[in-house]
């Protein structure tokens, strides 16, 4: 703690022989963000610009790879910091505010998956109601909340005073402010766990059935409709279902993280932070790149323009 500016201060411990290998972190680190940056928002680019993209299932695309962009933002300029600096550190509300940006982001990608399993339920099993029911107000509506409600965790902490309990222990095993940051605190308080819960339900439990719920009915009406149909859903449903299992088994870690009280082996919880921030990212844009036709026809154009697709 800095007594002069009455400031808390967190020693980040998640990196391994970060002294021997800090140029191989920092030229990882670069090279992912770089590369998140570039290949989402080529895709959202492609998407703006072509009119043929201006549909609801490319514009929920668009905003979940924008939703990457924003996530690694929220990151990777202090990861980086961190790994060419002597010393890994972070003041506690500058890591309250990372912890609640990185999960109302998380929390926004199921919103954002929940939407998009919506989009292909209406366009699959209610055809003719398709223009009117994903109209441009609704898709912005859809939009608007998936961003804002998640959202609302921030205020909602920082009215709980979360980030002022006393800490009884100064030492984040991660590289991330995750959910290993409660375990510094000396108490819990009974209202942010109360909240926490409702939070947990409402942004992530309830829209992973939602999206269980659309994709069965999915299934239902296309195994009893032609293989055409079944060959068109199979194209447009199975990228969003791979990147939600994805995403899924990603954030089952971080659950595990909070729930079990034994700490994981340093190399394995850097592994799996790993995952979360450098893989996820990386992989949406590879799926909806080569499994989504209309984005693939572009991407060709772009980068093979002397070939034909």
């Amino acid at each position: 703690m800095d007594n002069n500016l009455n400031i808390t201060y967190i020693t980040i411990d998640g990196y391994v022989e970060l002294e021997k290998y800090r140029f191989v972190y920092f030229v990882i680190m670069f090279t992912a963000y770089i590369l998140i940056i570039c290949s989402n928002s080529t895709i959202v680019c492609l998407i703006v610009i072509h009119k043929n993209l201006h549909e609801p299932m490319y514009i929920f695309i668009a905003a979940l790879l924008m939703n990457s962009v924003l996530y690694s933002t929220a990151l990777y300029p202090k990861i980086l910091f961190d790994i060419i600096s002597e010393k890994q550190i972070i003041s506690y509300p500058v890591c309250f505010f990372q912890y609640h940006m990185g999960y109302s982001l998380g929390a926004s990608e199921f919103l954002l998956l929940a939407a998009m399993s919506y989009d292909r339920y209406v366009s699959i099993c209610k055809p003719l109601q398709y223009p009117t029911i994903m109209s441009k107000t609704n898709i912005c509506i859809l939009l608007v909340v998936a961003w804002i409600l998640p959202a609302g965790q921030l205020a909602v902490s920082i009215s709980l005073n979360q980030f002022k309990l006393k800490l009884c222990n100064f030492n984040l095993k991660g590289i991330i402010c995750n959910s290993t940051v409660s375990k510094l605190q000396c108490e819990h308080s009974k209202e942010h766990n109360i909240y926490g819960l409702v939070c947990f339900v409402n942004l992530l439990i309830l829209p992973l059935f939602f999206i269980l719920f659309t994709y069965i009915r999915i299934f239902i009406i296309t195994y009893r409709s032609g293989r055409e149909v079944r060959r068109k859903a199979a194209q447009t449903c199975l990228p969003h279902l791979t990147v939600l299992i994805n995403f899924s088994c990603l954030g089952s870690f971080d659950i595990l993280l909070f729930i079990i009280e034994t700490d994981f082996p340093k190399i394995v919880s850097l592994i799996m932070s790993l995952q979360t921030f450098l893989y996820h990212p990386l992989f949406n844009p590879i799926i909806y790149g080569l499994k989504m036709k209309e984005i693939y026809k572009h991407l060709r154009k772009l980068f093979c323009p002397g070939k034909t697709v």
